[in-house]
């Protein structure tokens, strides 16, 4: 425990990727830079009849690379995504939890906006097909939302703080943001932080249709349908997967030589409390989040070189998001490098956060900030500097991960150089 009040400071020392463009950080972050699409044409189920037909999918994936085969069996697609990119930050921050001198100070937290939904579109085709005795016994635990966060937890002995955040598209910003806190607080050295998806089923697909959410206009041309900030977007592009990091304490970081990416200095979470589905018209409550997460981390607006922005490529989001960032910052918006990576790993829904963090965090580590691909048509309604269409660099000293979700739920990370 600290022997003081001042809150322990917090460093990213390993990151876990499962995306449609790369199933480790250095691969992600290559084909980030080189603004490399990974949206097809849905492979997964057959989407003639579906008015959204493109999305990036997870392929070559082999959950039994990184899981028992008896538990890959057991457990949802979602579970998978986790467990590897779990196995992934842990390789990244060379740690071998097995020599972590006190299990109940390493602590799991890795959330989900939807949990097993193709478990529930298996087993609810076998009810009504089968009958109710042939449902799978491990139906409910696969499902469930949490169960990445236990199952991870079980395999690599993490006895310290462990649950599984729900909220969205903000979902595993939240996570990270929650770990950090056990981390500031003494209560946990190690922590695995953020989330996974794998909603890119036939009921996810159909639900989100029917709310008229996702882009249809770009079915023959997958790699450019999602656009965020451009004028012609049109809704936002499914993405499947998930991100983890490894947060440590500085002082345990630095008594294992650990390598350290930069340090995570800030969070805040708030609420539109406006609708269920679409942002506040005036950015006032995410404009909030993100100076509070700023005054979380001591930094001045004047400070941030580069935001990685939800920027889910939808008509609202991006217009309201826009108006945020410029309440946020007044006139440095303007100056700020934002970019939004979803236009070409599409929107993860509550793993989005996670995966998105990373960018941000090796923006600060590398100086190199992705594009935003598709931006061809300015939005007179979107007028700060989206990095469009090729990388830059850039010194990021630091640099905001923002995430918003269903219920209003808004989220921000604040990662910064160590010093």
């Amino acid at each position: 425990m600290p022997t003081s009040s001042a809150p322990e400071r917090v460093v990213v020392t390993g990151i876990g990727i499962i995306t449609s463009i790369g199933h480790n950080i250095t691969t992600y972050w290559d084909n980030l830079l080189a603004g490399t699409s990974g949206i097809t044409r849905i492979t997964t189920f057959d989407p003639t009849d579906y008015p959204s037909q493109v999305g990036a999918e997870v392929k070559d994936f082999d959950a039994k690379q990184y899981m028992d085969p008896k538990e890959v069996k057991r457990n949802d697609r979602y579970s998978h995504f986790a467990m590897a990119a779990s196995r992934e930050a842990l390789k990244d921050a060379i740690l071998d939890t097995t020599k972590l001198a006190d299990a109940s100070r390493f602590g799991v937290i890795i959330g989900s906006g939807i949990g097993g939904i193709e478990t529930m579109e298996k087993q609810a085709m076998t009810l009504f097909e089968k009958g109710p005795r042939k449902v799978s016994p491990f139906m409910i635990p696969s499902l469930i939302a949490n169960i990445a966060s236990g199952i991870v937890a079980i395999e690599f002995k993490a006895q310290g703080p462990n649950f599984g955040v729900v909220s969205a598209c903000a979902t595993s910003c939240h996570a990270i943001g929650e770990a950090f806190r056990f981390l500031q607080r003494g209560e946990a050295d190690v922590m695995l932080a953020g989330g996974s998806e794998a909603a890119v089923t036939s009921l996810g697909y159909a639900g989100f249709c029917a709310m008229r959410a996702m882009s249809t206009n770009f079915n023959d041309e997958p790699a450019r349908a999602s656009r965020p900030f451009d004028l012609n977007r049109d809704g936002f592009i499914m993405g499947e997967g998930a991100g983890v990091l490894v947060l440590e304490t500085l002082s345990h970081a630095k008594a294992r030589g650990a390598r350290i990416y930069c340090e995570l200095a800030g969070y805040a979470a708030t609420c539109d409390a406006y609708h269920i589905t679409s942002p506040d018209p005036e950015g006032k409550p995410l404009s909030k989040c993100i100076t509070q997460a700023l005054a979380d981390a001591k930094i001045k607006p004047e400070e941030v070189d580069y935001i990685n922005a939800h920027g889910t490529s939808t008509p609202y989001n991006d217009k309201f998001e826009t108006l945020a960032f410029k309440r946020a910052f007044g006139e440095h918006a303007k100056t700020i490098a934002i970019s939004s990576t979803k236009s070409m790993t599409g929107h993860l829904l509550g793993a989005a956060g996670a995966i998105e963090a990373a960018v941000a965090i090796k923006a600060v580590q590398t100086g190199e900030i992705p594009p935003t691909i598709n931006y061809e048509t300015p939005d007179p309604e979107c007028d700060l500097n989206y990095t469009p269409n090729v990388k830059i660099k850039r010194k990021v000293r630091v640099a905001i991960s923002d995430n918003l979700g269903f219920g209003g739920q808004n989220a921000a990370l604040v990662f910064r150089a160590l010093d």
